[in-house]
């Protein structure tokens, strides 16, 4: 194989124009005539037994070379990527131009991983944003626990909003009952907006084992044509008004939520990972700010290829969540009224943006000479298959080790613009977002409702939930 030309054309294009000569070439031949010979009928031979100069005579003498190129040229190409020192990003377009007994000559066009430029990323200037944990953040922490931990009981006295009651109801429109409109033993909370407006505030103040009649009309958009702007009434019996009971912030309920003994410990817990999920929060902001900061002093024209690729990889990852979700694409994109192009024109920018983060990276990678270490490139495959929950062995099948380390080295060179950025600490404004919640405590079983009779949920259809 030689490399007889190579050519830099626009938009990271690289031709290159490659010779396969002599012995290598014929080799190749001589392997297309034994496998093809069977193949192949010649008068007053057995198929698999003419020799081969009549076999050519009378096919042709480049019979074989097709396939003799087909064997050859994949490897050639390999071999003159290398000695050229391109990296290509895309597939190849392959073009044979000549071909004789001698060899043959292609033309390989690729887009190549285009030149970068960091005109600085050291010493960048950037503020990273010391969040304080408020005594609000920690009661709210507990309250959640609370919430996570109430349970419903049963109450002797009149309905008020917000209470349960378990009611059994029987609508009619015009005196004539309706399908649905009737159910047993249903638990509605009161002020859930659940059932058709008007219908749950006639069920306040009231009693266990009173009757009551509400009168409503269902709505003009209602689902139900038939019930559309109908004014019904419904004969309702309260069986039970039940109200929820939040546990008490002692030390008993650290004791039921948590590893503690008391309270005290339990907030202070909670302090400390808020603290914790503040610094992790703080920390990801700076590491952004800089990226950004590196953006602005990077020099790149991305080949629109390498988008593309990168829109792939997201919008793969956007089905496998829609999946998770019991979803696909198709019903998607139906339920949002997007075609195919449109949904993937929404990730061009992020696209883009993380193609251009990445190639500056590696550029820092190659400046600095950062290297990784057999140990790292293991940890991060078992880090990965602890998060996937796979055997490190299957991981290593699907991600290359040359992935894997670049991986590695790109977070090195994240570390390493942190590390010689002049950064500067300003205090969390009252307006800055609060860091999202992690902390939750061990759910408690909460005391059961009554279950409901099969009429009930065909009851609550009609009551109004849509």
């Amino acid at each position: 194989m030689t490399v007889k030309e190579v050519k830099n054309l626009e938009n990271s294009t690289v031709e290159m124009n490659v010779e396969v000569k002599g012995d290598v070439f014929k080799a190749a031949v001589d392997e297309a005539f034994r496998k093809n010979l069977s193949k192949m009928n010649v008068p007053g031979f057995r198929k698999g037994k003419a020799p081969r100069k009549l076999v050519e005579k009378l096919y042709g003498e480049g019979i074989f070379f097709e396939d003799a190129v087909n064997a050859l040229y994949p490897k050639a190409y390999e071999d003159a990527v290398a000695e050229a020192g391109i990296k290509p990003v895309a597939r190849p377009e392959i073009e044979i131009t000549e071909v004789d007994g001698e060899g043959f000559s292609f033309k390989a066009t690729v887009v190549v991983k285009p030149e970068v430029k960091v005109n600085a990323y050291k010493g960048m200037k950037a503020v990273k944003t010391v969040y304080n944990v408020a005594e609000s953040e920690v009661k709210a922490e507990l309250e959640h626990l609370q919430k996570q931990n109430e349970r419903t009981i049963v109450v002797d006295r009149a309905s008020k909003d917000g209470d349960t009651v378990n009611i059994d109801f029987d609508g009619s429109v015009d005196g004539v009952p309706f399908d649905g409109g009737k159910g047993e033993n249903y638990d509605l909370v009161l002020g859930s907006g659940s059932f058709i407006p008007g219908f749950e505030p006639q069920l306040i103040g009231k009693t266990a084992g009173e009757e009551v009649q509400v009168d409503v009309t269902f709505p003009e958009d209602y689902h139900a044509e038939n019930l559309k702007g109908k004014q019904a009434v419904f004969a309702c019996k309260v069986n039970e008004v039940k109200e929820i009971e939040l546990p008490e912030l002692d030390d008993e309920f650290a004791k039921d939520v948590s590893e503690f003994d008391t309270l005290a410990e339990l907030k202070k817990d909670i302090r400390k990972k808020l603290k914790e999920q503040k610094e992790r929060q703080a920390s990801n902001e700076l590491d952004n700010a800089l990226i950004d900061a590196l953006l602005e002093n990077t020099e790149v024209e991305v080949p629109d290829v390498m988008v593309q690729q990168k829109v792939d990889s997201m919008c793969a990852e956007f089905e496998q969540r829609l999946a998770g979700s019991g979803l696909n694409l198709k019903t998607y994109l139906q339920y949002t009224q997007m075609d195919e192009a449109s949904f993937r024109k929404g990730f061009e920018a992020d696209a883009l943006k993380q193609v251009r983060v990445r190639l500056a990276l590696e550029k820092v990678v190659e400046l600095e000479g950062i290297v990784v270490s057999e140990e790292e490139i293991e940890k991060e495959y078992k880090e990965i298959a602890d998060a996937y929950q796979m055997p490190a062995e299957q991981i290593k099948a699907y991600i290359p080790q040359e992935d894997i380390t670049m991986d590695c080295a790109v977070g090195k060179a994240v570390e390493l613009i942190r590390n010689q950025a002049e950064i500067t600490e300003e205090k969390a404004s009252a307006k800055k977002p609060a860091a999202k919640k992690e902390t939750e405590g061990e759910k408690k079983p909460a005391a059961k409702k009554p279950a409901a009779k099969k009429t009930a949920a065909a009851g609550k259809e009609a009551a109004g939930k849509e």
